[in-house]
């Protein structure tokens, strides 16, 4: 399965190990994945999806404004 966020589309990004005498060795970040069961209203069904710990945030908020 692909380290992909299944909202917001958010997958690894890559860069640099820069070591104290300056090299430069690649590497990658790769985003902070978790599952989360979710409830979607129209449907009457909750859908198990791995989204990145930002979109858990950003649900959280939206759903309190809405309420």
């Amino acid at each position: 399965m692909s380290k992909r966020c299944q909202l917001s589309g958010a997958g690894p990004t890559t860069g640099n190990n820069v070591s104290h005498s300056n090299r430069h060795t690649r590497r990658r970040w790769l985003p902070n994945l978790k599952k989360k069961r979710i409830y979607i209203p129209e449907e009457d069904r909750w859908v198990t999806m791995r989204i990145t710990a930002a979109s858990i945030k950003t649900l959280t908020k939206r759903s309190s404004a809405k309420a």
